[in-house]
């Protein structure tokens, strides 16, 4: 496994989560990643994305102003913080590694994913 995501659970609505990815095995301070999400039945949704440095964030208009994309490569680990959390939050989490320096909202963009982690948000 080279990238684990981690912190998902579950919350009331209104709520806030934090998930990390940890990178295992090989570093990917030079790559851009990304946190994606899926429902069962749905295809896997962008979320936001971070550059291989930290200063480039895009986001989806559905989470803007409410989650917060971050990595520390001195750790190996990109976090996604997740405030006002709603039930159409409600999905799996995957983090992944781009293929380039900086991100993109297309999942065929990413080399490398977790495992996924359940987030799952209760009214």
């Amino acid at each position: 496994v080279q990238l684990q995501a981690s912190g998902g659970g579950l919350v009331q609505t209104g709520g806030s989560l934090k998930l990390s990815c940890t990178a295992s095995r090989r570093t990917f301070s030079n790559n851009a990643m990304g946190w994606f999400r899926q429902v069962l039945g749905k295809e896997r949704e962008f979320v936001a994305h971070i550059s291989w440095n930290g200063g480039v964030t895009s986001y989806a208009d559905s989470v803007k102003g409410r989650f917060t994309i971050s990595r520390d490569n001195a750790k190996n680990t990109m976090y996604l913080r997740m405030n006002s959390l709603n039930p159409e939050d409600t999905a799996v989490y995957y983090c992944a590694a781009g293929r380039t320096s900086y991100g993109s909202r297309y999942y065929n963009q990413y080399a490398y994913w977790g495992q996924g982690t359940q987030v799952t948000v209760s009214s």
